[in-house]
């Protein structure tokens, strides 16, 4: 083995024993997403309370010996998200629905029989999760190192995951994904990204499937 070899394996394992922590976030959330895709459990909402909440949570204590709780699951700068919340809610209502009033998006998102009750279930559960691993795992799990820069990070996977919806919305995904990686940011709380994100999906169904 020559030397130049044996310095670059002593840095390889420098860079895992400096980067452990961000290494298993950034890679279990990339695989959990994947595996999502490929191998779903059941209906999409309990898919993903195991991949995206679940295991994440278990990771968090076991693997990274952390307290979920410092993962954007306690309340925050209440105050703070709040105003945004708020804020959100005025902006996209009118938003939503001229949305709503276009053939494009009304096509892909209007449903038979359409259940506001077991649909707002069932997405209380689903985005709970979903918003869990973007806005608190890989957030808050990327924080510590790379300070705001993790906003910018979690956008990327959440961009990615809406391919095949249509172009308007994944390209919006782009705004919403730093804005609610910020909102969560500075309010220390991943709670006010799933409550507008929340807001948003139940009320456009509503304007699309019974308005």
């Amino acid at each position: 083995m020559t030397r130049l070899t044996k310095k670059e394996l002593r840095e390889l394992a420098s860079f895992f024993k400096r980067n452990y922590r961000e290494i298993v976030v950034v890679s279990l959330a990339t695989l959990l997403l994947a595996i999502n895709e490929y191998h779903p459990i059941g209906p999409p909402w309990f898919s993903s309370l195991i991949y995206f909440a679940i295991l994440p949570v278990l990771t968090i204590i076991v693997i990274l010996r952390r307290n979920p709780l410092d993962f954007g699951l306690r309340f925050g700068n209440i105050k703070l998200w709040l105003f945004h919340v708020v804020v959100s809610f005025i902006i996209a209502l009118p938003i939503l629905y001229i949305a709503s009033r276009s053939s494009h998006l009304a096509g892909y998102y209007t449903i038979q029989q359409f259940d506001l009750v077991k649909y707002s279930l069932e997405e209380i559960v689903y985005l709970l999760a979903w918003e869990f691993l973007f806005r608190g795992f890989l957030l808050f799990g990327l924080r510590g190192k790379l300070g705001e820069s993790s906003i910018l990070v979690q956008m990327v996977p959440f961009v990615l995951i809406h391919f095949g919806k249509p172009e308007i919305e994944t390209i919006s995904t782009i705004f919403m994904g730093i804005y609610l990686g910020y909102v969560a940011y500075r309010g220390n709380s991943y709670w006010p990204a799933f409550i507008i994100h929340l807001f948003i999906n139940i009320l456009f169904l509503i304007f699309v499937n019974i308005l």
